[in-house]
């Protein structure tokens, strides 16, 4: 950012919503970046896979580029072929008969989505309740769009030893439903979980659908893990029960089901009512997303149940988790084993640095959680991310006890990781 001088003193003032939504605020991936670490140090932090999508998906991708149509600009709704294929996957999931020009809207990437959603329904002043910890982005995305955020903590089990399900953080119904006013526009409901795990359950979101129904709310479902839950636990979608569809708009993201984040192709479920305001709101942002990219999502679909694939690769992600998690039952640290995603959020609580070490300015007046995680990053050579960031700054101390570690990795990496890991045992007391 430039420097403010008397000659340009009277230059063109930036937007508030830009500090309202943090987003002037060196983030913690600008802070654990690659470009700040040394050259070695193996990133767990960021949620990124370090492997490639399946061939026949990346094969589709080189065969659209052949093709002349799917150069150019796709229908703001996603390519017809690609609304068929979620229909077939999705319909049996959502018990619904889709309708492919209605009820689905392809957008860029799932965060694209969310923007549009956010865009289209909130009013100056609409309060927004998320759950903590919360994806980054969802803060941004609603003061950008006048709207206000709410934040209701999921709370961990007090002195955890070991292993703990990630189902035991919990939500308390009396804090939800204190948190809604006259002003409460959409509860976001995140599952499974970035970054604790949690699957939410039947009950859990009943409690929330009884609410979003006595007081007329929107609920938004980032379900863009649905792909990735372990241990036979049912993933319920929240739009499924008794008189959700209505006012739910359902998240998805071909970059966490392939394996291709950097694709950036996303799609929303939901009401004619939510997905037609939508649609025109992401026809303004980003008027189409990208067509060939659009085209390997959908011949990746087309796919999945024959191949099994999703079968197939959620027992891979079981395994490199399980790689992560012998290594924690080593340090003797508790942890959060997840149901769902690819994160572990280890306790660092007991992981002692220098009172002197030399921090950089950036983590300084930070979370201790900030200080951990860079002491880690630098000593140990493995990098995660701080949890504190994914809170407010009245919960902060929730997250600050937790490092959000990745297993979207490949084996040899995380064995590596591992390795590594055990170095830490010197410095836990």
């Amino acid at each position: 950012m430039a420097t403010v001088t008397a000659e340009n003193s009277n230059l063109v003032k930036f937007s508030d919503r830009l500090k309202h939504g943090r987003a002037l605020a060196e983030d913690v991936w600008s802070i654990y970046n690659a470009a700040n670490l040394p050259a070695d140090c193996i990133n767990l932090g960021q949620g990124y896979m370090n492997f490639a999508p399946p061939e026949w998906v990346t094969n589709a991708a080189k065969e659209a580029l052949g093709v002349v149509a799917a150069n150019h600009y796709s229908h703001p709704k996603g390519r017809i072929r690609l609304r068929q294929a979620l229909k077939k996957v999705y319909d049996p999931q959502l018990k619904r008969n889709l309708d492919v020009e209605k009820e689905i809207l392809v957008t860029s990437g799932a965060n694209e989505g969310q923007y549009a959603v956010f865009t289209a329904f909130l009013e100056p002043g609409d309060e927004v309740i998320m759950f903590e910890p919360f994806f980054d982005q969802y803060l941004a995305s609603v003061t950008f769009n006048g709207g206000i955020p709410v934040y209701v903590p999921l709370h961990p089990p007090a002195n955890a030893t070991g292993q703990f399900s990630s189902e035991e953080w919990k939500i308390n119904p009396d804090e939800l439903r204190s948190a809604i006013t006259p002003r409460t526009k959409m509860i976001i409901v995140n599952t499974p979980h970035n970054p604790v795990g949690k699957v939410f359950t039947r009950a859990e979101l009943e409690i929330i659908a009884a609410l979003a129904k006595e007081h007329n709310l929107l609920v938004m479902s980032d379900e863009v893990y649905d792909t990735l839950v372990f241990d036979g636990k049912e993933h319920v979608r929240i739009a499924t029960l008794p008189g959700m569809w209505d006012r739910t708009v359902t998240v998805g993201s071909a970059g966490k089901s392939f394996a291709a984040t950097g694709w950036r192709v996303g799609w929303l479920f939901g009401p004619e009512y939510i997905i037609k305001p939508t649609l025109a709101a992401t026809t303004r942002i980003v008027f189409c997303s990208n067509s060939p990219l659009q085209e390997a999502a959908a011949a990746g679909l087309e796919e999945v149940q024959e191949r099994k694939f999703f079968e197939t690769q959620t027992a891979e992600y079981a395994e490199r988790r399980a790689i992560l998690t012998s290594c924690f039952d080593s340090l003797g640290l508790p942890y959060t084993n997840p149901e769902g995603s690819y994160f572990i959020l280890l306790d660092i609580s007991r992981v002692k640095f220098p009172d002197d070490y030399p921090f950089p300015p950036s983590v300084l007046g930070r979370g201790r959680d900030f200080k951990a995680c860079w002491f880690i990053a630098i000593e140990i050579g493995v990098s995660s991310i701080p949890v504190s960031e994914f809170y407010c700054i009245e919960h902060a101390n929730i997250g600050e006890v937790y490092a959000r570690f990745a297993f979207c990795k490949d084996l040899d990496t995380l064995k590596h990781a591992s390795e590594r890991l055990e170095k830490l045992k010197q410095y836990i007391v």
